[in-house]
């Protein structure tokens, strides 16, 4: 396999890079969270939240105005129409990245008491975990046993 030299290579249009434009501040990966645990009305984000209600606002159009979420309009008895947040095919492929990031979590940064939530495959009550596997279904893979190269995509750098 050929050497990767990162010096050679551009990080403009990197992948990482761009997807934490979109959730990688304090709040949007909370409010994925909640998503994901079944919120659909803003109220029921920002109590899962806890954000100021103009930070809210603000990642829910981000999320909306980068195809993660779309509204779907709905209107209470004798209210004006409002719109619930539901999740895309892109924001429900974010899951793995929760579960992810929910493990090291639970590994690291919970109390003695053990984690606060636990998912759960609602088939058989098994916990669930996000795992890496090649398309040859090699498991257990570290930063030592992968490594990059180059995409369709690269550029040179500067």
């Amino acid at each position: 396999m050929e050497e990767f030299d990162r010096s050679r290579w551009s990080a403009e249009n990197c992948s990482v890079k761009a997807a934490l434009g979109i959730v990688g501040d304090r709040w949007t990966m909370q409010v994925l969270r909640e998503a994901y645990y079944g919120a659909r009305r803003f109220e029921q984000f920002h109590a899962g939240v806890g954000c100021a209600r103009t930070v809210l606002t603000d990642r829910l159009n981000t999320l909306v105005d980068h195809d993660l979420m779309y509204r779907e309009p709905y209107r209470e008895p004798h209210a004006r129409q409002r719109h619930e947040y539901r999740l895309t095919r892109a924001g429900m492929e974010l899951f793995p990245a929760m579960i992810a990031l929910m493990q090291w979590g639970d590994r690291w940064l919970a109390g003695a008491d053990g984690p606060p939530v636990e998912v759960i495959h609602q088939g058989c009550g098994a916990g669930v975990r996000a795992e890496l596997v090649c398309s040859d279904g090699h498991r257990e893979l570290t930063p030592q046993r992968v490594g990059p190269r180059l995409g369709p995509g690269a550029r040179p750098g500067r």
